[in-house]
């Protein structure tokens, strides 16, 4: 009779990740693998699913799958996403992390996956500029503050380096923390504008992420200039229907999770009444970096980056988090069975 092989799984808590503390590049080379491996073939990737236990204004689940077949690893990540959390003093996304053996179905590892959540959030807005902005860009307008929106500006500038960063989110207080926790990090002036034209109107780079209970077509097409980067991705969308008309290319994460007959997303309403399709789309952004299509070929080019979030993302970065853990001596053994 043969014995069963003991099996242990590592596990790494949120004060682990933050102890490992991946800098700036870290979480951006990271994060740009997995799009490599997206664009030459190396990886298996379906849409999102979500779960709504009330309705979709108050919360819902993410269930993100994929392998990333150049790290030995499959992925489920399942992230909360509550927008009354602040009142309970917690994140208004949670998530946890499932890495396992793409051949044999063995767990490996889990992770607190809230803060690469935010981090890989912040790097594919980041990366999408690396390709797809002016090379030239000073000027940063930036709404939402929630958790992704802090990576999203600090990696933005990271590459950048902008003159000038404005922040907007509807609740004054959260603005304004966000605009002084991003000064004093960043070295730099950070202004909290009261209204979105001010925030965003003549940016070089404009990101939206707001937090929307319904689609309103808050952020006006009028207030961007030609040669500018977008980047909406709210869940409800806050764009109108008239900004794909002035676009150059248009570019998405993953067209499978943008494709008609998906719930949710910033673009959904432009998707289901054919403003982008796959015939228009001009490539997923895992192409770009891997060569086979190119990223912004003229200053003059005004550019749209649609990204719904990568499970790929997820498991680069913890992929990334494990090495690193590994040769720190953080984390936990659990055993399995």
């Amino acid at each position: 009779m043969s014995v069963e092989q003991q099996v242990h799984i590592t596990y790494l808590n949120g004060a682990d990740v933050a102890a490992l503390a991946l800098s700036d590049d870290e979480i951006l080379g990271a994060v740009e693998s997995g799009l490599r491996a997206q664009g030459s073939g190396a990886t298996v990737i379906e849409p999102r699913v979500h779960l709504i236990p009330e309705s979709s204004a108050q919360g819902h689940f993410n269930v993100l799958r994929g392998v990333v077949k150049p790290l030995g690893f499959a992925g489920v990540k399942v992230v909360g996403d509550f927008v009354n959390n602040y009142k309970l003093g917690l994140p208004s996304e949670m998530a946890i992390l499932n890495l396992f053996d793409p051949t044999t179905g063995m767990p490996k590892a889990i992770l607190d996956a809230t803060a690469i959540t935010d981090m890989r959030t912040g790097a594919m807005t980041a990366l999408g500029a690396k390709h797809l902005a002016r090379k030239d860009s000073r000027v940063l307008g930036h709404v939402g503050a929630r958790g992704t929106a802090y990576w999203n500006v600090r990696l933005l500038d990271h590459l950048f380096d902008f003159a000038e960063i404005r922040v907007h989110s509807k609740r004054p207080e959260s603005r304004d923390a966000f605009a002084a926790r991003l000064s004093a990090d960043l070295g730099k002036k950070v202004v909290a504008t009261d209204n979105w034209e001010d925030c965003l109107k003549g940016a070089d780079i404009l990101v939206e992420a707001s937090r929307l209970p319904a689609p309103e077509p808050l952020f006006k097409t009028e207030w961007i200039k030609r040669g500018a980067f977008v980047v909406p991705y709210g869940t409800m969308s806050a764009v109108e229907l008239s900004l794909t008309d002035i676009m150059d290319k248009m570019v998405v994460d993953d067209w499978g999770q943008c494709r008609k007959g998906l719930p949710f997303g910033a673009l959904r309403a432009h998707v289901d009444s054919d403003r982008l399709s796959e015939a228009n789309l001009h490539a997923e952004l895992g192409e770009i970096v891997a060569g086979k299509k190119p990223g912004r070929e003229s200053d003059d080019e005004t550019i749209l980056f649609w990204h719904r979030g990568l499970s790929l993302s997820d498991i680069a970065l913890g992929a990334a988090l494990l090495d690193k853990a590994a040769g720190r001596g953080l984390g936990q053994s659990l055993r399995f069975r």
